[in-house]
């Protein structure tokens, strides 16, 4: 039996390539300390044979091969040529960067020069930047998107790179804080019983963070950066802690409610006057709580974390845009050269409560309230020198007639038709019992509740009617008009407060003692003061007209107006401990209305927010942390999902949110794998090996999720 000869297998293309190595860099730098860089380009490059010759370098072999070799060492040299030297470790993510785009050069695909020589962040001679691909794309996708994922597993620098791009951030004024967290599982019930302070307890968890920084930042910088707030390392737990008692009054469009008794889905009101519904309610438990109270009188109780909207007269000048501040970073600092320094927000637009119908014209029941008579015990009447005021009154109440008694004193009599019931009651005197007035005194006026919280045209048209009978203008030299109003009851003057609130403006109030006091002449004798006269200082926003009697409007419009109605913070002092508890709102600020019609948020703006171990966030902590986004800031979200520490049956947040957000703009997600792990070698190794074993028991067992770490969370890619 003859053999058959066999058929010789054809060889693959040979080909060569020459380069050579600029002077200017010795061939060390190039080829390694004792031709170290060379043996790992040899041990990669089975199939092609290197020869070094001078500062000549060629390559022979398989052609698609060598032109790896070749665009190898044109990113080498590209790399050497910015001052960074050339690792082992370089020279291998260098390799594998090219095999993955391709023998042929992808004019789309970043090459290894342009990931190894992007830096990042320099401190103490050390530049941080990224080492592979994806890391890479990682850190371009901070610059681009306003959320970022980094999944992947542990050493791929997911966290490092985040903390680096937010140092760069805070460095370049790009932001104005960075708050670092991470959900503190591990401790979680039993944090209370770890000895220490709650610092103290949860130090040790937040240990990473604070290495990271101390890596990126001069050591002894780090301490002043967190007393002054700029830099906040916290459980994530604690982060929401922008809270205020339970029992603090939040504004409704039903009025003032405790904001403990706030459920998600309700309406509070916004800094635009309108409605927006409350997306979050997190009890916060016992807390330190604070009163911030306002030069005007107003005040309202937080937490030290909570957050306030806040900007300086410089600010002002420079037209700046409004700061956030926490509680705890003003105080101490409350004034600049004896002036307050913090001014707050004010409403943009008076605040829209629902319409109601009411008994009586609300212009007239300002009228009545300043300057009329409504004991009950005789027909109502009215006292004015303005007939203007005489004639509006007359009509604004249908039914009815004012007519003049002595001088400057009108009746309001009922109108009485031909064959009409003598008996029945006065249109006015029915009005007046229906709203509970009747029978009160100058010093127990009110204005109903009805009228308090309607719309905006019957707030201002009661204010006017007060304002008209009571109040005026008050014109100074060189200086905008204020409008003064004095009643003797106190709650007239809280209800003239709070309608100049609602409207968007300002009142200052004070006390002019009874006692003491001059005496009025009536008739040639003396009127002693029985009760105490409250006076009103109110400043009212452009476009809101305070009065409708004609010499009064008048003079008020030839002073200029009222000018910009203005609250500075005057006190932040401690009001002991609190059951508290926080709201995130939908409004696009994120503002809301506390009490007095103060505004204050929850929300962080110019913030560099980074979530660490995201994996281990509930669903629902997930959705609170991501709704705490405010104006002009970036987070990013780092875990490894193949590593939850939740106990059983709670859902990861980090694999939930990966459905959810999917495709929503201007979020990404950036998935790292075991090729890019930066630490031991080892490390990548460990991390392949669990994800064979994972995969292999979720196939035993049917395709199911095994033991919940990392079958099916589609996160990363097997490594080949």
């Amino acid at each position: 039996m003859t053999q058959t000869p066999t058929k010789q297998q054809p060889q693959p293309p040979q080909a060569r390539a020459h380069f050579v190595v600029p002077a200017k860099h010795p061939m060390v730098t190039v080829l390694g300390s004792g031709d170290a860089l060379l043996r790992v380009i040899e041990q990669a490059f089975p199939a092609v044979d290197i020869h070094v010759r001078g500062n000549e370098i060629s390559a022979v072999g398989d052609a698609d091969e060598v032109a790896l070799v070749q665009r190898l060492f044109d990113e080498m040299m590209l790399v050497l040529r910015t001052g960074q030297p050339m690792t082992e470790d370089a020279v291998e993510r260098s390799i594998a960067m090219l095999r993955a785009n391709g023998s042929a050069a992808d004019q789309d695909a970043e090459t290894p020069a342009q990931v190894l020589t992007q830096n990042i962040l320099s401190n103490r001679g050390r530049t941080i930047r990224p080492k592979t691909l994806n890391q890479k794309r990682y850190v371009d996708a901070i610059d681009r998107h306003t959320i970022v994922f980094g999944i992947g597993p542990a050493g791929t620098g997911k966290t490092y790179l985040a903390m680096a791009k937010a140092v760069q951030a805070l460095q370049s004024k790009q932001v104005n804080r960075i708050i670092l967290t991470r959900p503190a599982v591990e401790a979680g019930e039993r944090l209370g019983f770890l000895p220490g302070t709650l610092y103290e307890k949860i130090d040790p968890y937040l240990r990473p963070l604070y290495d990271a920084l101390h890596d990126m930042l001069d050591p002894d910088s780090i301490p002043r950066l967190m007393a002054a707030g700029t830099i906040e390392v916290a459980p994530l737990a604690y982060m929401r802690g922008r809270a205020q008692p339970v029992f603090t009054k939040v504004l409704t469009p039903s009025g003032f409610r405790p904001i403990g008794d706030l459920q998600v889905g309700d309406l509070v009101i916004g800094s635009n006057g309108e409605p927006t519904p409350v997306l979050g309610v997190y009890p916060q438990g016992e807390k330190d709580i604070y009163r911030v109270t306002a030069q005007d009188g107003s005040s309202t109780l937080c937490c030290g974390d909570h957050l306030w909207t806040v900007r300086t007269a410089a600010d002002r000048r420079r037209d700046k845009p409004w700061r956030v501040f926490e509680t705890k970073e003003m105080i101490g600092n409350l004034r600049a050269a004896h002036a307050r320094r913090y001014e707050l927000p004010l409403l943009t637009a008076p605040v829209c409560f629902p319409v109601q119908d009411v008994p009586m014209d609300p212009y007239a029941l300002g009228l009545l309230l300043g300057d009329g008579c409504l004991t009950g015990s005789t027909t109502p009447s009215f006292a004015t020198a303005d007939t203007e005021l005489v004639a509006a009154l007359q009509a604004a109440l249908p039914g009815v007639e004012v007519n003049w008694k002595d001088r400057v004193d009108y009746t309001l009599n009922r109108v009485r038709a031909p064959g009409g019931v003598i008996t029945l009651e006065n249109p006015v005197t029915a009005a007046l019992r229906s709203l509970d007035l009747l029978g009160n005194g100058s010093h127990a006026k009110f204005v109903p509740e009805a009228y308090l919280q309607n719309s905006a045209e019957v707030r201002l048209a009661v204010l006017q009617g007060l304002l008209d009978a009571d109040g005026g203008p008050v014109v100074q030299t060189g200086r905008t008009c204020r409008v003064q109003y004095t009643t003797t009851s106190s709650l007239l003057r809280d209800d003239v407060v709070a309608l100049v609130q609602s409207l968007g403006g300002v009142a200052y109030t004070r006390r002019r003692a009874a006692e003491g006091r001059k005496p009025g002449r009536v008739n040639g004798r003396d009127v002693h003061h029985r009760y105490d006269a409250h006076v009103l200082d109110i400043r009212l926003p452009e476009g809101v007209e305070p009065f409708r009697l004609a010499r009064k409007r008048e003079m008020y419009q030839a002073a200029g107006g009222g000018g910009r109605p203005m609250r500075f913070i005057d006190s932040i002092e401690p009001a002991g401990r609190e059951e508290a508890v926080c709201i995130q709102v939908a409004a696009a600020d994120s503002l809301y209305v506390t009490e007095d019609y103060l505004l204050t948020h929850n929300t962080l703006n110019d913030a560099f927010i980074i979530l660490d171990e995201a994996q281990n966030t509930s669903a629902e902590q997930m959705k609170m942390f991501l709704t705490r986004l405010g104006f002009d800031s970036k987070i990013v979200i780092t875990g490894d999902v193949t590593q939850v520490d939740l106990p059983n049956g709670t859902k990861s947040g980090l694999r939930q949110v990966q459905d959810i957000l999917d495709g929503v703009e201007d979020v990404h997600f950036s998935r790292l794998t075991s090729t890019d792990v930066v630490r031991h070698k080892l490390v990548g190794r460990i991390v392949d090996a669990y994800e064979r074993y994972d995969n292999a028991v979720a196939e035993q067992e049917g395709g199911g999720a095994g033991n919940g770490r990392g079958a099916g969370n589609g996160a990363r890619s097997k490594r080949k």
